[in-house]
């Protein structure tokens, strides 16, 4: 495969997390009032997709190190759109819970191959180069989702904004099933076995570059999705915006994010991956120091959030590559084993801070409005990414493959 390939497909995967999220966030609000349904239950058709995701890759994983990427995609891809079709035709909250829950179950296979692709083409830090090449295409993807979510449930309806999803999802499949070629060069028949799996798992446990750029992917990520999350309900609810502007607002978001990945490609050469991701946290706690004490001082307009959330995601643009490449980086022969690994502890942070978010966006809910939910949550994932880039990320960010066992008889 070309490189242009390359980077196609991998924007494709990983584009499907802003299309199934961020193009249905303009009509949450709507589609929430349309079956009548609180705003638990609101949070839970993306919580519950978002640990389906999680929970599948732990499967996925494995069996595309056993099968290769190939066919675990084309399964995955098929079961997505199928899930977004029935998304769409829901005839109630609970009915749409369960659809996107399978829709997460799908999703889990091509986000998982995509990190699992990079490490069986490149090194760690060549990877880490296409990784944002990859993102870069996310964003695009991402710039596009949001508005077109908006303008689309505003004069076609919420369901058609689900269709939208379905149609993508075909798109991604075609292009695989016609272009896709395997990437996995030396599948491993025992990857499936019980003891091979405890195995794999273990070592990928007790690696220590693998928990100091997961932590940091995790909480960047768990900050972005705080925003996701709670924003549709404190632009739309509480400051006013319409559904095409907060449509507008997202775009503006990815945008920045887009920027971001260039600015990480740049640096990369110059600084390395560990002092790119220092400086990159600078930006972050930065970031959202300013908009939770903006938010606390009673300034709780659209501008306090979104000029330090630009910033935020500025960085979020070196964080997640430098992550999602850094957390497969030693394990070469388990690539996706340790993607499945560093997702599935992404999607986790991410249902508990949805079942928080939840529970603080009641008082939206009821009329009585207000932003901190949104920005209390942003500042505290700044503090951690920081911490993580400034700790863990420095001392253990050299990716070192594990150590080699031996068997008897074995030379060294």
């Amino acid at each position: 495969m070309s490189p242009g390939l390359i980077v196609l497909v991998l924007s494709l995967l990983l584009g499907l997390q802003p299309v199934t999220t961020d193009l249905y966030l303009p009509a949450l609000p709507a589609l929430t009032q349309g079956f009548g349904a609180p705003m638990s239950q609101a949070q839970l058709t993306l919580t519950a997709l978002l640990l389906a995701f999680g929970m599948s890759q732990m499967v996925w994983g494995p069996v595309s190190d056993r099968f290769g990427r190939r066919p675990v995609l084309l399964v995955g891809m098929s079961l997505y759109v199928i899930a977004s079709v029935g998304s769409t035709f829901s005839a109630s909250m609970e009915q749409l819970v369960l659809w996107r829950t399978l829709q997460g179950v799908a999703m889990g296979a091509g986000v998982m191959c995509a990190r699992a692709i990079v490490r069986d083409l490149y090194t760690p830090v060549e990877g880490a180069r296409v990784m944002s090449k990859g993102l870069t295409g996310l964003g695009v993807i991402a710039c596009a989702s949001a508005p077109m979510g908006g303008l689309i449930s505003e004069y076609l309806g919420w369901r058609m904004a689900l269709l939208a999803v379905a149609v993508f999802g075909a798109g991604t499949l075609l292009v695989l099933a016609l272009r896709f070629e395997e990437t996995l060069k030396h599948k491993n028949p025992q990857a499936l076995q019980p003891v091979t799996l405890v195995r794999t798992w273990w070592q990928i446990v007790q690696h220590p570059t693998f928990w100091a750029y997961t932590l940091l992917s995790t909480a960047s990520y768990t900050g972005l999705f705080t925003f996701l999350a709670a924003s549709p309900f404190v632009f739309i609810q509480v400051l006013g915006l319409s559904k095409p502007a907060f449509g507008i607002v997202m775009f503006s978001m990815s945008l920045s994010y887009i920027v971001g990945t260039f600015i990480c490609r740049r640096l990369l050469p110059l600084l390395g991956v560990r002092r790119t991701v220092a400086l990159a946290g600078v930006c972050t706690l930065t970031a959202g120091t300013l908009m939770g004490g903006l938010a606390l001082a009673g300034i709780q307009n659209m501008v306090a959030i979104m000029l330090p959330f630009y910033l935020f995601m500025l960085a979020h643009g070196v964080h997640q590559p430098c992550g999602q490449s850094g957390a497969v980086g030693p394990f070469p022969q388990a690539a996706g084993a340790a993607s499945a690994l560093s997702g599935f502890l992404m999607m986790v942070a991410a249902f508990f801070m949805g079942g928080w978010l939840g529970r603080s966006l009641a008082s939206v809910a009821e009329g009585g409005g207000t932003v901190l939910p949104l920005t209390n949550g942003l500042w505290f994932w700044s503090v951690m990414i920081a911490f993580f880039a400034w700790t863990l990320v420095q001392r253990y960010g050299e990716p070192k493959a594990p150590p080699v066992r031996l068997h008897a008889g074995s030379t060294p």
